[in-house]
């Protein structure tokens, strides 16, 4: 009977431990008013700077619980703004994003690790005018406050920045770099904010 006792004990422990060290990560719903994706382009001498209006976010991060974290967005091409509408739907078109094929970017994380100094790299798949590409995002993880403008919920932030090749990504091909144009190197500033119950 008392082996019995013990092995029941044991069992429930084992139970109870595993359900914790494979939790699911904190769950957060990004707020859309103060987030984000900017990118910058350079154009001759200049630089140009746009955003996409439209993309969502589904955000599970936990610093202590990096396995079970998660990152996945989602950008509706044709909600591009560089504020010249002209200039859109050129990047629309099939010289660039080729938006009426391929209405969607996404990026979903395989794996998060902790790099230091609050910089996390969430390493993942990006899927751009139809085809995946490894990537890796370095995100610094601002930290958690109670929300100062909405009770009850507190809020994380994350932020940013990589430069990618919109040649290698098939985002036009090198007629306009050629030219002098337009740049291949596209710097991308990503910042979200997120809310969760506190």
């Amino acid at each position: 009977m008392k082996k019995l006792y013990f092995f029941g004990i044991s069992f429930l422990l084992f139970v109870v431990i595993g359900q914790n060290a494979y939790a699911a990560a904190r769950e957060w719903e990004l707020d859309q008013a103060h987030s984000n994706i900017y990118f910058s382009v350079g154009h001759i001498y200049s630089k140009i700077q746009g955003h996409f209006n439209e993309f969502s976010a589904k955000v599970s991060f936990d610093p202590a619980n990096l396995k079970e974290s998660h990152f996945f967005v989602k950008i509706k091409v044709d909600s591009i703004d560089t504020g010249i509408s002209k200039r859109d739907k050129h990047l629309l078109s099939a010289d660039f994003f080729e938006s009426g094929k391929h209405p969607l970017i996404t990026f979903e994380s395989k794996t998060i690790t902790d790099a230091g100094k609050g910089v996390y790299e969430v390493a993942g798949r990006l899927n751009i005018k139809g085809k995946e590409y490894d990537l890796t995002l370095p995100l610094t993880f601002a930290g958690v406050k109670d929300h100062p403008a909405v009770p009850g919920k507190q809020v994380a932030g994350f932020n940013g920045t990589i430069t990618v090749d919109r040649i290698v990504l098939n985002v036009g091909d090198e007629k306009f770099y050629k030219m002098g144009l337009v740049g291949k190197d596209v710097e991308v500033l990503v910042t979200f904010e997120a809310l969760a119950v506190k």
